[in-house]
């Protein structure tokens, strides 16, 4: 079996009709700490990923990203706004990677605990892909072999090289070796979400950051925690409750 190496590659663009510049909206407001530095802070915490990518899109825009790529040490490259599954692509080939670790360039409360088994998993069996999908929308992950991800390239059509990146996967999964993790009962939660898209997200997301992670840049934090904090401060969930449904029913599709 040849060796594998898994990167983490995030696709980042600041166009959006809901808000702007998503993934560098300040979670914490005083010290600037924002959603992009949480996700990076995040990865770095997982040992065996040792290049990370930003995946920018074409644009004047964008340039913000390069930037912030060259200020925090980070490998990037730059291609098609709308061609998302060909820049996580370029992004592997860059560092030499045969697998992605992918989430979302808008969640910064990743679900840490069970990553490294699932890498340990995903490249001693050789899995094309490894799905943790039932947990609360933004605190998931994928990782896929670059040659799956060439493949739905090559096959499939325009909407399966968008930033839906493993649908080909998906509606193809007979053709694929897939492992789907299990998600603890207590983190399935269709009534919450973690991902900023919204206004309403980011209220709530610098609450999160603020009352259960102190305020504090790290990855020190229980999703569990976070899912009691907001139990207990319905006024939070509130906030992001009409946007749960058609963000779990258009996850993947």
């Amino acid at each position: 079996m040849y060796k594998r190496k898994i990167a983490a590659v995030i696709a980042c663009r600041n166009k959006g009709s809901r808000l702007y510049g998503k993934p560098l909206q300040n979670l914490d407001i005083k010290t600037k700490w924002k959603i992009l530095d949480q996700i990076i802070e995040n990865i770095r915490s997982l040992k065996f990923i040792n290049d990370i990518v930003l995946a920018i899109s074409d644009g004047i825009e964008n340039k913000i990203f390069i930037e912030y790529a060259e200020k925090n040490n980070l490998n990037y490259i730059i291609g098609d706004q709308t061609d998302v599954l060909k820049r996580l692509i370029l992004g592997l080939e860059i560092v030499e990677a045969t697998d992605l670790f992918r989430i979302t360039s808008e969640s910064p409360f990743l679900f840490l605990e069970p990553i490294n088994k699932a890498w340990d998993k995903h490249r001693d069996f050789n899995y094309d892909a490894t799905f943790l999908d039932e947990i609360i929308d933004g605190c998931g992950f994928e990782i896929i072999s670059k040659e799956s991800l060439v493949e739905s390239w090559e096959k499939g059509d325009t909407k399966h090289r968008s930033e839906l990146c493993t649908l080909y996967i998906r509606e193809n999964i007979h053709n694929y070796k897939i492992l789907k993790l299990d998600c603890p009962k207590e983190l399935i939660r269709k009534d919450l979400r973690l991902t900023v898209d919204y206004p309403e997200d980011l209220i709530v997301c610098r609450a999160v950051f603020e009352k259960v992670l102190n305020g504090k840049k790290n990855t020190d934090y229980n999703i569990s925690d976070i899912v009691n904090f907001l139990d207990k401060n319905p006024n939070l969930k509130s906030l992001i409750s009409p946007y749960c449904e058609k963000g779990y029913d258009s996850m993947y599709l």
